[in-house]
């Protein structure tokens, strides 16, 4: 028997769409396939995981599962049909024996014969009913990229939770909760009806040295001594590549410098962005003559970095 979706997320029947988004992107992000290679079941409650998130995100898909129209794969459940409940009923009374035949003796049953009657319940069964033609509700994803997949650009391959796999190009510049559309992705239409779309939500995991603000990046650069003390030309990182950059003697940990046009590419109303440089001083490992320089060293203008520090009591 299929796990009961709500179950699946963790979440209950009262859960708002808000709920729904905030367990599944926690799931995916844990059992995602990218973070857990060759782990089968991670990949097994993945695809669990994103199906669930599929209807219960869809208020319309959500209400027909809560229904009991479809199941949890969301395919549709048959009706069930309580044939002495309509027989009593007003509309079965044309069908009895006392009903009213009608002007056509050879339909029996009111003007209509068995093969209409049913022709119309498998219809309605299989999804076409009167109304013809329908499109396709549209399908949402949640796809996890690599912080400068999400700067760069990049083309990911999103695993859906039938094992199909869908490549999706994401743009240069692309934010955290971004959503992208692929046309005609989504979940099929009725009767001959257009496919809906597939709404991916992006999410961006984060980088070992770099952070994101808003269109700018930070960057905590680590420098020697020397460097420090000397000034001179460093190689910084950036996401376009590395870039020569001058620092200027006498600095100290937390110096910001700034290369414009190095941050987030420019992405829809958003201009490109600016790389902030904080430059942290790392000693590392002395030498003996640093040790010993050190011990003798008299500077000839002392300095209290602590300076203002002193608790107040």
């Amino acid at each position: 028997m299929a796990e009961d979706l709500y179950k699946v997320l963790g979440v209950t029947k009262a859960a708002s769409v808000d709920d729904i988004r905030r367990a599944y992107r926690k799931l995916a992000k844990q059992h995602h396939p990218d973070l857990n290679p060759g782990n089968k079941a991670a990949e097994e409650k993945f695809k669990l995981v994103s199906a669930a998130n599929e209807i219960l995100s869809d208020p319309a898909k959500r209400a027909r599962y809560d229904a009991g129209e479809i199941d949890e794969s969301g395919a549709e459940r048959a009706p069930k049909y309580n044939y002495r409940q309509y027989a009593d009923s007003a509309a079965g009374q044309r069908y009895g024996a006392g009903g009213n035949a009608g002007a056509d003796a050879g339909a029996g049953f009111g003007g209509e014969n068995f093969e209409d009657l049913f022709s119309t319940i498998f219809t309605n069964r299989a999804g076409g009913g009167a109304g013809g033609p329908a499109r396709g509700q549209d399908a949402h994803y949640v796809l996890t990229a690599a912080f400068l997949e999400a700067v760069n650009g990049a083309t990911k391959r999103l695993i859906l939770p039938d094992g199909q796999a869908l490549d999706v190009k994401i743009p240069p510049g692309t934010s955290e909760g971004d959503m992208l559309r692929l046309r005609g992705r989504g979940n099929p239409g009725r009767a001959n009806g257009p496919a809906g779309d597939a709404m991916i939500e992006i999410n961006i995991a984060p980088h070992k040295f770099y952070t994101r603000d808003g269109q700018n990046i930070r960057l905590d650069l680590p420098i020697t001594l020397s460097e420090a003390v000397l000034g001179g030309k460093v190689t910084v990182p950036t996401p376009a590549g590395p870039v020569v950059m001058t620092i200027k003697p006498h600095s100290d940990t937390g110096t910001p410098l700034r290369l414009r046009g190095r941050g987030v590419p420019a992405h829809g109303d958003d201009p490109v962005g600016d790389l902030f440089v904080s430059l942290q001083v790392m000693v590392g490992k002395p030498d003996a003559a640093l040790e010993a320089f050190l011990r003798d060293w008299k500077p000839e203008h002392p300095h209290d970095p602590r300076a203002g520090m002193e608790v107040v009591k």
